[in-house]
């Protein structure tokens, strides 16, 4: 039995999902796994909760689901932030579930600089650090030097759809011809609402208050939630290093709904495509919608499904789609992570 003690970032839907989801399968992490996960520090906006013997998982999830300040719990330390509790704390792996920020990389970015620094394993769902400082943070890790601390982050690009797991492992030594990739569920439910009638802004505020849409859905709408994934893919899978300004980015911000309804009429269905295409010596990256024929395997997505197929020269192509609704999925790719960490190390 090896024992990991832990901090979690973040106590958004994602971060009280995966503390449920670590208490529900603490008997199988010992029995399959032969670990045990015990978390001494979690942080939000408010503060944090430091205990080295292990802190109560259930009451922290319970003190978020009441609306309750976590400072109140034992142990709470009122505006002691993520960085701040990971210098305080004796963890062996991070998780972080804080909040996106895509233009600073936030908090995040400078926890995961940090812990990989000290020589902690890292799992995020943040994409924003990864979009930003790929390259600075790999360089951190195992993913350039095996003896480094594990950095893991399946769940910052397509949720529980093992998009990264399979690209880079399960399609070793191959050439990867072509990515296509749908991997923003928001604007998958605005068009399909566009397609069966409604107007782009009615649309908007349908998803807005279905509680599918921030109330800001910029980043979806014109292509950017998108586009950092796909950063994050071309980094991590393609090997190539890339930024964001090497990707060209359409949104469907610019579509009428009759555009949309004339694809639905054809057959087709109007989709916010990601894509990469081995163009000579290198990979052209674009975001744009694009209008799919009903052969194509994701004209048949329903609801916020996301999917990806990688098309290669020995595996064939390979396509995965996932159907998963809210952040268990994101929550549960943080605990694959863990444990692909703890196979490689």
């Amino acid at each position: 039995m090896k024992t990991y003690r832990f901090l979690l970032a973040g106590l958004g839907n994602i971060g009280r999902n995966f503390l449920e989801i670590v208490c529900d399968k603490e008997v199988m992490l010992r029995e399959r796994y032969g670990v045990q996960l015990i978390c001494v520090a979690v942080t939000d906006s408010s503060g944090s909760v430091l205990n080295t013997d292990g802190i109560d998982m259930r009451a922290v999830v319970a003190a978020k689901k009441h609306k309750q300040p976590i400072t109140e719990l034992p142990g709470g330390i009122a505006g002691m932030d993520a960085v701040a509790a990971l210098a305080a704390s004796a963890v062996d792996v991070v998780f972080d579930s804080t909040p996106v920020d895509l233009k600073t990389g936030g908090i995040g970015l400078e926890l995961t600089r940090n812990a990989l620094v000290a020589g902690k394993h890292l799992v995020t769902a943040n994409k924003g650090p990864l979009a930003l400082a790929f390259q600075e943070l790999a360089a951190l890790s195992d993913l350039t030097d095996l003896s480094k601390p594990g950095l893991r982050f399946s769940g910052a690009v397509g949720g529980a759809m093992p998009t990264i797991n399979v690209g880079r492992s399960d399609l070793a030594a191959a050439h990867i011809r072509r990515i296509e990739a749908v991997l923003n569920g928001t604007t998958q439910m605005i068009l399909e609402m566009m397609a069966n009638g409604s107007g782009y802004d009615e649309a908007i505020r349908e998803a807005i208050d279905a509680g599918i849409a921030e109330t800001d859905p910029s980043l979806d709408v014109e292509g950017w939630d998108a586009a950092n994934k796909l950063v994050i893919l071309a980094n991590a899978v393609l090997r190539q290093a890339t930024t964001l300004a090497d990707v060209s980015v359409t949104g469907i911000n610019k579509l009428r709904a009759d555009e949309v309804r004339a694809v639905r009429m054809l057959g087709e269905r109007m989709s916010l495509l990601a894509t990469a295409e081995w163009v000579e010596d290198h990979y052209k990256l674009t975001v744009a919608p694009t209008a799919l024929p009903e052969s194509h395997p994701f004209a048949r997505l329903a609801g916020q499904a996301m999917a990806i197929r990688y098309e290669t020269d020995i595996y064939g192509t390979q396509t995965l789609i996932t159907h998963e609704e809210g952040p268990v999925g994101s929550a549960a790719a943080m605990l694959r992570d863990f444990l692909d960490i703890v196979r490689n190390n």
